[in-house]
């Protein structure tokens, strides 16, 4: 049940914002881009559940989203606004603009799956196998769009080049000629200049008009001899080619990041993405990760050392307690498996697409941070049910009971403060289940854990703890033996 419940670093909140990633092309200017997230902000004003929008738009990306009107003015959650944002942003015709929500827990990335490919080979080989692997992720249908590659070859670059025999002919400098094309496109500032008290920049410069694109600048004349002025067509020609708008690395390697959102747990969709890598990749290639999908491998697999530890640090002290390793071990084993499985019941339930419903939507949670502190937590809280069995049947046989009669005796004398101790934790945590509002995910996953595991781990401790105390517990009639034999001499 544990390896087959749906996993995730934190359970998804409403927090009442809509991030929205804008991708434009390589070569768009801000007049254009400017033009389509207006459109997608209209998008975002036209849900009634909007309060206000907010945007920050470049030539070629851009950011921006909607913040909801507080829960108690909305009737619909960010989940269910998602969806007709999506669809509304996918029909805008010249960027494409990626909806996000904000992650539960703070850290860096702008998508829950940041999914890495590095290596030493060059960054055109990383792409063709990054591109593989995007087909196989949009064909599994676990992302809500398909996958975004961060290197993009689609920048356009014109490249001027300069007959260095004609410009020697013609008797011009080339160091004047690079100087002169570099004061006319370049946008630098060269001086100041004070009128009336203010300094103004002074930034030498053609027209806009006249700088569109690179064909335009066959027109403009460079300085020759004389005070000539020659045509920067007689010298250079026009070389135009694409070229990548970023070579990225990662680790002090070449690499290409896959990015997505998964509508699937992030950690099945994690999984499938580095199953597929596996089979595409061949040897020298690395997988990585940042933002949330590095958060998840890195912290979110410290369950399973910190449930162990927690079971040698109880054992240890029951030992110390009991003066015996027989008694924890009948403890625990009789108890905390029990708990385990009453606790992982509503996780494995759960449906692994929250976009499907499904009847234990309302009851279920994933194994996530905050449900793995809740099983840690449960260790601690069901293993009194085995301590109160256990160290009452121990003083009926040195009593003279017989080990039967103890754990029974100990078993029917004890079933009132077991039943009372875990009703009160039942009741205490019962409330973490029914909570709604912002932060309900991650109280609600603490609250079915441990609700569900001291319910259905008390229930059978009262029958499985006695048992395990037949088979394993000391049997102190010879104590009693041994310390009458001492009495008598």
């Amino acid at each position: 049940m544990f390896t087959m419940s749906a996993r995730e670093l934190a359970p998804n909140e409403d927090q009442g914002v809509i991030f929205g990633i804008v991708d434009a092309a390589a070569n768009s200017t801000l007049d254009q881009t400017s033009l389509y997230t207006a459109a997608a902000n209209k998008i975002f004003l036209g849900i009634p559940e909007t309060d206000f929008t907010f945007q920050l738009t470049q030539p070629s990306s851009g950011f921006g989203g909607m913040v909801a009107k507080p829960w108690d003015q909305r009737k619909r959650t960010v989940f269910e606004i998602m969806p007709e944002v999506q669809r509304k942003l996918a029909a805008i015709p010249g960027i494409r603009m990626f909806p996000v929500l904000r992650p539960s827990l703070p850290g860096g990335g702008q998508f829950p799956v940041e999914f890495i490919l590095a290596s030493t080979a060059d960054t055109e080989q990383i792409l063709a196998f990054a591109k593989q692997l995007q087909v196989k992720a949009m064909q599994s249908g676990m992302f809500a769009f398909p996958p975004i590659i961060d290197v993009k070859v689609d920048q356009p670059q014109s490249q001027f080049i300069i007959d260095r025999d004609k410009v020697a002919d013609l008797g011009l400098d080339l160091q004047q000629v690079g100087a002169d094309v570099g004061a006319m496109v370049g946008g630098n500032f060269v001086n100041r200049f004070d009128i009336s008290g203010r300094s103004y920049k002074v930034i030498p410069q053609i027209q806009r008009m006249d700088r569109l694109n690179p064909e335009q600048l066959r027109d403009i004349y460079v300085s020759g001899p004389g005070g000539q002025l020659v045509p920067l067509s007689t010298i250079a020609t026009i070389k135009n080619t694409t070229v990548p708008r970023s070579l990225n690395r990662f680790q002090q390697l070449n690499a290409v990041k896959i990015s997505g959102v998964a509508v699937r747990p992030l950690d099945e969709a994690l999984r499938f993405l580095e199953d597929q890598a596996g089979k595409i990749l061949p040897k020298g290639y690395v997988i990585d990760y940042t933002g949330e999908s590095r958060q998840l491998r890195t912290e979110g697999n410290k369950f399973l050392p910190a449930f162990g530890l927690a079971l040698a640090l109880i054992f240890l002290v029951l030992a110390a307690q009991f003066n015996s390793f027989r008694d924890p071990f009948v403890i625990l084993a009789g108890s905390v498996p029990l708990a385990m499985f009453g606790a992982l019941i509503f996780t494995f339930l759960k449906m692994p697409d929250p976009n499907v419903p499904f009847w234990t939507n309302g009851w279920t949670t994933t194994l996530n941070i905050y449900s793995q502190v809740g099983l840690v937590t449960l260790v601690g809280l069901v293993s009194k049910n085995g301590i109160l069995i256990v160290e009452f049947a121990n003083q009926l046989q040195r009593q003279g009971h017989s080990k039967l009669e103890a754990v029974r005796e100990a078993s029917m004398t004890r079933l009132r403060p077991i039943l009372m101790t875990s009703a009160a934790t039942i009741a205490g945590h019962f409330p973490l289940t029914l909570v709604t509002g912002a932060g309900a995910a991650a109280r609600n996953s603490i609250g079915l854990v441990l609700v569900g595991g001291m319910a259905v781990g008390t229930f059978f401790t009262l029958f499985v703890v006695p048992s395990i105390y037949m088979l394993v517990a000391k049997d102190h009639a010879k104590d009693r033996e041994t310390e009458a034999a001492v009495v008598s001499a």
